[in-house]
């Protein structure tokens, strides 16, 4: 594995040249891949990265299923991995029920679900072309497992690292080699560590508003935190979220703190045997300053 992580990029409007110069430096600086999380245009924009780059390796990290049919994400799938000289793979995940009510989206069970698109994906191969290889997005063993089965690596997000290796144990021994395995790790350099954990605490709170992360956390170990949290829902109180957000747990699941604190963090993620890919936040600024605070240490 790589010394240096991967980097999320995200395709914001107005600002999408100066994301993918960032990514164009991140290649020249070494960095392990590149990931577009499961936002609109994140095909779009690894299209794009598969021009402005050359040699890294780029994914979605996710492409949300309910978004599209399985044979026109093959066939763009297949044309990105094609131009990029097979640098591309494809990262798929159902997201969550929430967001895709609000777009109109009926979603039925994730596992058959993700088991059938996958079988849809490979199926449109003879008019995709040669298709990249295929990520999950994974939180708990069952999704763990169909991607062991059906794909050819997993992705978190948010993931607690003192529960990670718990889950790699569970990929057979034949498979580790070769099987992609990375999270998505929220990430602030600052050596003021409450402002930072402040910024990890918005971001996550519409993560712990959803049942299913919930019950990995209760799983990783944190039953009190997130029964606590389901009490403040059930009665209306979203603003005491942030507060029942212990340090404990915000420390397993992001990274925040000096640069030393920051790398070293990123290194023990490694360490589980997962690729962390930095989600760049800043106290001061927004992706790209965030970003470029990321550059400084390397």
């Amino acid at each position: 594995m790589s010394d240096m992580p991967a980097l999320s990029v995200i395709g914001v409007a107005t600002k999408r040249g100066a994301i993918l110069e960032l990514a164009a430096e991140a290649e020249r600086r070494g960095f392990a891949g590149l990931a577009s999380p499961g936002i609109h245009g994140n095909l779009a924009l690894c299209g794009s990265l598969a021009h402005v780059t050359s040699t890294i390796p780029f994914w979605t990290s996710i492409q949300p299923i309910y978004h599209s049919h399985p044979a026109e994400v093959a066939v763009t799938a297949g044309h990105i991995a094609e131009v990029s000289g097979g640098r591309f793979r494809l990262g798929l995940g159902v997201s969550h029920a929430p967001a895709m009510e609000r777009l109109g989206l009926n979603t039925g069970k994730p596992l058959s679900d993700m088991a059938s698109y996958v079988e849809g994906i490979r199926a449109a191969g003879r008019q995709a072309g040669e298709l990249p290889p295929i990520y999950l997005a994974t939180l708990r063993d069952k999704m763990l497992d169909l991607a062991v089965s059906v794909a050819d690596g997993a992705i978190w997000a948010n993931a607690s690292r003192s529960f990670m290796p718990k889950q790699v144990a569970r990929i057979p021994a034949e498979r580790r080699e070769t099987f992609f395995l990375a999270n998505m790790v929220p990430t602030v350099i600052d050596s003021d560590r409450d402002a930072a954990r402040a910024i990890h605490r918005r971001t996550l709170v519409g993560y712990v508003s959803l049942p299913n992360y919930r019950n990995y956390w209760k799983l990783a170990g944190y039953e009190q935190e997130m029964t606590e949290i389901e009490n403040a829902l059930a009665a209306g109180d979203r603003d005491r979220l942030p507060s029942l957000m212990t340090d404990a747990w915000v420390d397993d699941c992001t990274l925040s703190g000096s640069s030393t604190e920051v790398r070293d963090g990123l290194a023990a993620w490694a360490d589980t045997g997962v690729l962390p890919i930095a989600v760049m936040s800043s106290t001061t600024g927004g992706q790209a300053k965030a970003i470029r605070e990321l550059f400084e240490l390397f």
